[in-house]
Formats: structure tokens, sequence, C-alpha cells
């Protein structure tokens, strides 16, 4: 304990700010009390609202590229501070340390990405059927983006909307997970020391940050002074909140659920393939939404492919990711454990065969740590349960003979966001990638279905939500573009060839 209040006293969290709230914070690790967060009064959101607005009134006239040297200033706080914050991931959600590091390298990522971006706001010029005259489009900053996180991903997904919104032009309110809000504070405060550095250019109630629960989420996205709510997490919440917003004709970024396959045929690589499997469907304890958890493998390769996975799974090293050597750590907490047993009965219920895994680990030393064995579970075909995303280590195998009927076996859930297929027959990869192929946000060759990068767009299809953040233009939903058509000419003639004087 004593090694987390010096991480905490280095990225800046004060103890009135972790001692004496209402707001526990417990540790997957071993269960134990981390924090106790003084919750923002629901009193106050109004007010939290309205210095928003007024930051957004300054925001948007200073140029972009100024906008961008306080994201630059905020990849270098992170950057600097990146070891801590990684820690603090690590013993909040329970992520090994080198992906609780990762997480933070995304956040500095993200903030390089978007200093180049602040340079490249354009839109188009466009030619106009009437002589003398042009049309051109323009993108202006939008107004303040509330964004809401989930547990699993408590620093890297706020960055990633945040370094966007404020190149262009918008103030941010952050509203962290109550599972784990102090690696989000700790991201945060990582950003208020950018914008101390930046100084007065900087208006008051640029970012601020809300700790709580579902109320203070709720008065964001109810809110008609927030026109764009970005929101990760279940299906379920994005149920709630997608009608909320557009009741009001807000926007939305929404991050939902994700039931992401592998299909391998015949013709890849099966150690490539194998090493894809381990880390995407145990990594983060299947806990990321791009894990992968279901396996449709060709029949003729599936038992060599199963042989050698089977023995990878006997051999993983499960236990305390603060240990270095460990590869898979513990469920979030006992529901996520709960949720895990249910869906392993519900699957032998519909025919399945457990291969291995599902069963509790570590119970005698971490009595309050729900660690688990992943489990791979083999199916007859593509039943309810399968159909249905569990959010821990548990991958459905699957059959296929014939490559049309692996396709549409992968299409066939009412998730969208990630894919990838382990072939080196240049058709099936093509297909996959075809619009005949993969329906989801992100269709991958011989690689995994995580380790998304900055620059591409990250997002899915269907139930996923639609929408997309990060890289290539996501840019643009963070703004308000207008079309401009302008006469430079001494006449004025209708479009359409329309005559009314």
């Amino acid at each position: 304990m004593s090694e987390l209040l010096s991480v905490f006293q280095r990225c800046g969290i004060e103890p009135g700010e972790y001692q004496g709230g209402s707001l526990a914070v417990r540790s997957p690790v071993d269960g134990a009390e981390l924090a106790r967060l003084h919750e923002t009064p629901a009193s106050q959101m109004n007010e939290i609202i309205s210095k928003s607005k007024a930051a957004f009134l300054k925001w948007r006239t200073v140029p972009a590229p100024v906008r961008g040297e306080l994201v630059r200033l905020w990849g270098e706080e992170l950057r600097q501070a990146k070891k801590d914050i990684g820690y603090i991931v690590s013993i909040e959600v329970g992520k090994i340390i080198e992906e609780g590091q990762g997480e933070v390298q995304e956040g500095v990522d993200i903030c390089e990405f978007a200093l180049g971006q602040s340079r490249q706001l354009c839109g188009k010029t466009i030619v106009s059927e009437r002589p003398g005259h042009r049309i051109m489009e323009q993108y202006h900053p939008l107004g303040p983006v509330a964004v809401i996180t989930a547990f699993n991903f408590p620093s890297a997904v706020f960055a990633w909307n945040a370094a966007l919104a404020l190149v262009c032009g918008d103030p941010v309110i952050f509203k962290p997970s109550e599972k784990a809000p102090l690696s989000g504070l700790a991201t945060f405060k990582a950003l208020e020391r950018a914008i101390a550095r930046f100084g007065n250019k900087a208006p008051e109630g640029l970012a601020q940050i809300v700790i709580g629960k579902a109320p203070l989420a709720e008065a964001l996205v109810e809110s008609p002074s927030i026109p764009l709510i970005s929101a990760t997490g279940s299906t379920r919440m994005g149920r709630a909140v997608g009608p909320k917003v557009a009741s009001r004709f807000g926007k939305r970024i929404l991050e939902l659920g994700g039931n992401n396959a592998m299909v391998v045929t015949p013709a890849a690589d099966l150690d490539m393939a194998l090493r894809a499997i381990l880390f995407g469907a145990v990594g983060t304890a299947g806990q990321r939404c791009t894990s992968l958890r279901r396996l449709i493998v060709h029949r003729s390769v599936k038992d060599a492919l199963l042989q050698k996975l089977l023995k990878a799974y006997s051999t993983l090293r499960i236990g305390n990711p603060l240990t270095s050597g460990t590869l898979v750590g513990p469920l979030i907490d006992e529901d996520a454990y709960n949720a895990l047993q249910k869906s392993i009965a519900a699957a032998k219920e519909q025919g399945g065969k457990v291969l291995i895994g599902g069963e509790r680990t570590l119970e005698q030393e971490f009595p309050k740590g729900f660690y688990v064995h992943p489990a791979i579970v083999e199916m007859p075909e593509q039943t309810a349960i399968v159909r249905h995303e569990t959010f821990a280590p548990l991958l459905y195998v699957l059959t296929y003979d014939d490559f049309d009927n692996a396709i549409e076996v992968h299409n066939d859930v009412p998730q969208g966001l990630s894919s990838c297929i382990f072939s080196n027959d240049m058709r099936e990869v093509e297909t996959f990638i075809s619009a005949a192929g993969s329906d989801c946000g992100m269709a991958n060759v011989n690689i995994g279905p995580n380790g998304a990068e900055i620059g591409g767009a990250f997002g899915g299809e269907k139930e996923t939500g639609g929408d997309r953040e990060s890289g290539s233009d996501s840019w643009k939903q963070y703004m308000r573009r207008t079309t401009n058509t302008i006469n430079y000419s001494t006449e004025l003639p209708l479009a359409q060839g329309i005559s009314f004087f």
C-alpha cells in the first residue's frame, strides 16, 4: 500500500481526494480497498456543464495548431508518468504490468496523432455548376464533449477522445467508470499539468472530471448543452444512452459489445494463429471489447490446432498481475466470475464440451480475488450462448467445412466489432475483407482481433454501435461541418438553371 501512496503522490492525486469519500475502490488483485474517493454531487452538474459551455466560447477561437500544442504537452506528461499510471491500471483493473503500461502508451500515441491532426482539420473545395462560384466545406468546433468510459480501458479511451476533442476546439467532461476511477483520475491529472504548462490560453473549465455512479453520466447524456457523448460499455448501456441522446438531436460515439471471431483455414500458419489466439483470448483475462471469443476452424486442421492450444493453455501463468512473468490476472469482480460460470453451464446445456479451464484458482492466496483458468469449450454449432458476449476468458471452438459457411457463422452474431482470418490463400483473405466477408468494423489478416493501432479508426457495426474513434478521420465527429457557396462574380445565377427574375 505504501508503494501505491507514493504513486498517487507522483501522479498528483492528493490524500484529500482518495481518503474519506463514499466511493470505495477495491483491487481485483486481492480485494483490498485502494481508496475512498469523494463523489461529485449531482447538484454540481449544471455548474460543471455551464463552465464547459463558457470554456467553449473561448477555446474555439484559439487556432487549432495552438490547441495542438496543449495536446503535445499532455503527451509529454503521459510519457513521463507512464510507469506510475500503468501501475494504477494494473492494481485497479488487474491487467498485467505490460498491458497496464501499454494502455498509457496508447494515450501518448493519440496525443502525437492529434498534434499532427491539428494542422489537418481541412475540408474540400468543390466545383460549382455556376460560373464565378465555388463551393467549399469547413469544419468548426462542436462544443463540450462528455467522455464516459468503462473499467477495462480506464486510461486509453479517455485519451482517445479528449486528445481529438481538444485539438478540434471542444472542452471535455470526463466521467470514468466507478470500477476504475483512480486510473482515470491519474490520466486526468496529467492533462491538468499540461494545461498548467500551456498557460492562460486555456480557459477555466476546459477539462473537468466527475467522480461517481450512473446519475452523473445520466446528467451528461440528457444535457442539451453537450452536443457529443462518447460512451464505452455494454450493449445494454448503449441501448439506454443512444435514444436519450437522439431524443435531443445530439451526436454520440458508442463503443459497445464485441463477440470477436477468428477463422482458421487449411492455408493458415498454425503457429502464428496459436500465438494470436493466446493473446486474444486470455489477455486482460478476456476482458477486452476486442477479446477473441469464437474460434471458427476448418475440420482438417482442428485437431492439430487444438492440441497446440490445449498444451499452451495448460502452461499459462495465472497470478498477481504486478508480478513479472504473469500472463493472466484476475477478473474485475465476483459478478464477472459468476457470469463466466453461468455461460459455461449454458454452453454445456446446449451441447458444448469443456476442453479445459473455467474453474477458479488461487483462492487460498487471494480469497477475495477472482482468478480463473481460461476456458475452451467446443460447441456443436453456434448456439444462443455463443452469440452472447461473456466478458471473461471463455473461448468457443466451432468447426466448418465450407469457407462460405465459415463466413456465415462468423457474421451470425449481434455484435460486429473486430474479426480476423488466418490464411495464406489470397482468395480466402480477399473474400474475408471484401463486402461479402466479415461484417465487422475491423477485419484483420494473420493477426488477432485486438492490437488496433492509433492510426486506424476504432469501432464496429451492429450492436457494437456503428461509431468510430481514435485514428483516420474520426476527428470529424468532434466538429460541425459547414458547406459554403461563394459567388465572386457580378451575376446571381440560380442553381439547376432556375429563372426567378
